[in-house]
């Protein structure tokens, strides 16, 4: 909880960090529901006393029903006026916005955040509603909409993204509520996902390129978003923390020997292609979950190896 907490003050931090003076995008939000609480949202107010709550929760009571809730269905919207500066800086590390979502892709770790949030404003200022299928994201434009597949059991939900965040080390992604209990990641806080960006131009083409665990069904005509099967066998994936990619095999040996001196755990060197040249991946792992891998990215950091991140493999 924490940690969920802890990216949810930066991601706040930033929705009054980023405002743009102009016009509205022209997005109506979605009606809160019942349980949406009425909250007076001073964003200039400081971080420690904003919130009526200390510490991040779910609204406690049993699990809402999300077959009930409908995804937002993909459509193209304007840029919004607000949190779509580029570049921006948080804890001292700079953030390009992508100019479009079009072919984005990206495996990691994602967290989810709630009741503490629920009725503020996003950095896109519209209100966070954790009972409806939204996310935060570091880069993705706002508005836009991904597809979410948490890759341990097939399970996926579409989710319109119109937050900054999650600042919190590690973290692909930040899901409302309702989306991490739809993917099964609520309880456990964190889950190994893939986040694939749609094209509302072109919905069909997310369906094309789902995981091939979960083979897409045919596309409609005209083509639109259709609900996600049920998940087939699923091979898990094998997280671990990246230290580096090197072109060159000495300094690449020279960082898996300090690894391995520091006994942070298995330390493997993993040839591969980027950009059409070979390079040399310094991992250690395969880890047990994004626990493990927060506890060591920082003794990798003490190590003077640089800013390690997460890799998923299949």
């Amino acid at each position: 909880m924490s940690a969920r907490a802890s990216a949810g003050l930066l991601r706040a931090g930033v929705a009054a960090g980023l405002l743009l003076i102009a016009g509205c995008g022209g997005y109506r939000p979605v009606k809160p529901s019942s349980q949406t609480r009425s909250r007076a949202d001073d964003t200039s107010r400081p971080q420690s006393s904003r919130y009526a709550q200390n510490d991040d929760s779910g609204p406690g009571g049993a699990l809402p029903d999300v077959s009930r809730i409908p995804e937002p269905v993909p459509r193209a919207e304007p840029r919004s006026a607000y949190g779509n500066k580029s570049p921006y800086a948080v804890l001292g590390k700079t953030y390009n916005v992508l100019p479009n979502a079009s072919g984005y892709v990206e495996r990691g770790i994602a967290s989810w955040y709630g009741n503490k949030f629920h009725g503020y404003t996003t950095s896109n200022f519209e209100k966070y509603d954790m009972y409806a299928f939204s996310a935060a994201h570091k880069t993705l434009p706002l508005p836009s909409y991904a597809r979410v597949t948490n890759l341990d059991n097939g399970a996926s939900v579409i989710v319109r993204v119109n937050d900054r965040g999650p600042f919190a080390e590690n973290r692909v992604i930040d899901l409302s509520y309702v989306a991490a209990i739809k993917l099964g990641i609520w309880q456990k806080g964190t889950g190994l996902v893939e986040v694939r960006a749609i094209d509302p131009e072109h919905p069909e083409r997310d369906l094309a390129a789902r995981s091939p665990a979960r083979p897409a069904p045919a596309a409609a005509s005209p083509p639109r978003i259709a609900a996600a099967p049920p998940p087939g066998k699923i091979h898990k994936p094998a997280l671990y923390l990246q230290v580096g990619a090197f072109s060159d095999q000495v300094n690449a040996e020279r960082a898996a020997e300090t690894l391995r001196g520091a006994r942070l755990g298995t330390v493997r060197v993993v040839e591969g292609a980027s950009n059409g040249r070979a390079v040399r991946r310094v991992r250690i792992g395969p880890l047990r979950d994004a626990d493990e891998a927060d506890a060591l990215a920082p003794k990798v950091r003490a190590l003077g190896l640089g800013e390690p991140r997460v890799a998923i493999d299949d």
